[in-house]
């Protein structure tokens, strides 16, 4: 059963995410702001992070970024949730390190099918 890392600010949106990605089969480990994510990351081994943009003092790309600059987190795929679904957001997404970006509020099936492209490749 594949680990999931959500990093969300919102409690309202953890707890609804986490519930619907459980429902898929999947562990789900939540962090409530940046920091506590890039501990978590290496703390849990997730096997892939969602991790929400806009986080507060350290925000979703600075986090991306730290855990991608960890030999040991480096490997776990990334992928960006924001409520902005700007060609700009996408593309710091990528500079920073993530493997996808999807957008808010969250269309379930096809953030699954990203988890499941990303979790895809990291097997390979």
């Amino acid at each position: 059963m594949p680990k999931i890392l959500l990093v969300e600010d919102n409690e309202m949106n953890r707890d609804m995410l986490t519930r619907r990605l459980q429902r898929q089969g999947f562990t789900v480990a939540c962090a409530p702001d940046g920091p506590t994510g890039v501990a978590m990351a290496a703390q849990e081994n997730p096997d892939l992070i969602l991790m929400d943009v806009a986080l507060g003092d350290m925000d979703g790309w600075e986090a991306t970024t730290l855990i991608k600059a960890s030999a040991r987190t480096a490997p776990i795929p990334i992928i960006a949730l924001t409520a902005h679904a700007l060609s700009s957001d996408r593309a710091k997404s990528v500079e920073v390190g993530c493997a996808d970006f999807d957008t808010k509020p969250i269309d379930l099936p096809r953030l699954l099918g990203k988890i499941n492209a990303c979790l895809g490749a990291k097997a390979a």
